[in-house]
């Protein structure tokens, strides 16, 4: 017997519905480009907008948590207009952020909507710097290199801000304060992966050294991953493990999101330093009813809709995970079945197979 190669799901050549979305524009990479920046246009349009609207709604008279707001309690953790006691004495900075977001989507979108209707259909055709193919595994994990240096570049913006412009509230003294002298210690960083700050994991952190040296560490770990992943390619184990395509790709990055949701969930709940009382509220109770809740009891706060929006988005992104999962394994769900195998070690009617040394 011999097996079968991997080949992307669905099939080359496959017809989608135009309520199918990105999917019919899997083999156009320029149009997918285009569709991704649009996207990004809408999301930061969101934020602009948004927060100009709660900006407009603020009474900085009342408690920040009992507003209803969901970005400017972010924003004051950030140590953005706040004075003493988490006093919100300078709402400026939220208006600025605002204008710099709406500004920002207005570029994204101009760009999403030439790549859409007016850029080369695919990259290639322009560079072959930019273009890629879903089977290509040395090209996606070069792609994923980059993607891990910008996350690397993200989180020492965040210790940037904390060190050098104009630090973070901190709820324990109630001042804003810049945090000079970091955790570096990796015993005591990646202590907290092993329980070792408390009964809460890494939500039982309770100072802002150890959360900004967590993001240096974070950091230079992305950072270094990256570079790694752009200059190596896969290994032999690695490219007979998973499935290489555009499909497959989705279902991995919606397993990784729906896990740091799970994560996010209970450490909004739990932890008061990163996620302070004075803007979101007291800390959560959590407990299983039908489904699992989280509750801050009788008001109904910042820190409750937070944390019940990650739960449930985590939840359905799983499902969604699973799905794409099952399709990039060649699984139809209209016939309930795998009509085309990505595995080398597996027939269509289930019957194991030689595996194919040269996959």
């Amino acid at each position: 017997m011999t097996s079968m190669a991997k080949k992307s799901f669905p099939a080359e050549g496959e017809s989608f519905p135009w309520w199918a979305g990105n999917a019919r524009l899997i083999n156009l990479s320029g149009r997918l480009l285009g569709a991704h920046v649009a996207q990004a246009g809408l999301i930061v349009l969101w934020a602009g907008a948004y927060t100009l609207f709660e900006l407009s709604r603020f009474n900085p008279e009342l408690p920040m948590y009992e507003q209803g707001l969901i970005l400017l309690p972010n924003l004051a953790r950030l140590g953005l207009g706040v004075g003493a006691g988490g006093k919100i004495v300078d709402t400026y900075p939220y208006f600025q952020i605002g204008v710099i977001h709406l500004i920002s989507s207005a570029f994204l979108g101009f760009g999403g909507i030439f790549h859409s209707l007016k850029g080369e259909a695919t990259l290639e055709e322009r560079t072959p710097f930019f273009g890629y193919k879903w089977e290509d595994a040395n090209k996606m994990t070069t792609i994923l290199g980059i993607h891990l240096v910008l996350l690397g570049v993200g989180a020492f913006l965040l210790v940037a801000k904390a060190m050098y412009f104009g630090g973070l509230y901190d709820t324990t003294i109630g001042q804003v304060r810049v945090i000079s002298e970091p955790t570096f210690d990796p015993t005591v960083i990646f202590g907290y992966l092993f329980g070792a700050g408390g009964k809460n994991w890494i939500a039982s952190v309770d100072n802002l050294e150890d959360v900004v040296g967590g993001h240096i560490w974070v950091g230079i770990l992305c950072i270094a991953g990256g570079l790694w992943h752009i200059r190596t390619q896969p290994f032999a184990w690695a490219k007979r493990l998973f499935v290489w395509s555009g499909e497959a790709y989705l279902s991995y990055s919606l397993g990784a999101l729906a896990l740091m949701g799970f994560i996010a969930a209970y450490f909004v709940s739990v932890n008061t330093l990163v996620f302070p009382v004075e803007f979101f509220g007291p800390a959560l109770n959590i407990g299983i009813r039908q489904f699992p809740y989280f509750d801050s009891g009788e008001v109904l706060t910042s820190r409750t809709w937070l944390a019940n929006a990650h739960f449930w988005l985590a939840f359905f992104i799983l499902q969604g995970h699973f799905w794409h999962a099952l399709r990039a394994a060649g699984f139809d769900f209209r016939k309930g079945e795998v009509v085309q195998p990505m595995r080398g070690d597996v027939r269509v009617d289930g019957n194991q197979v030689a595996a194919n040394a040269a996959s």
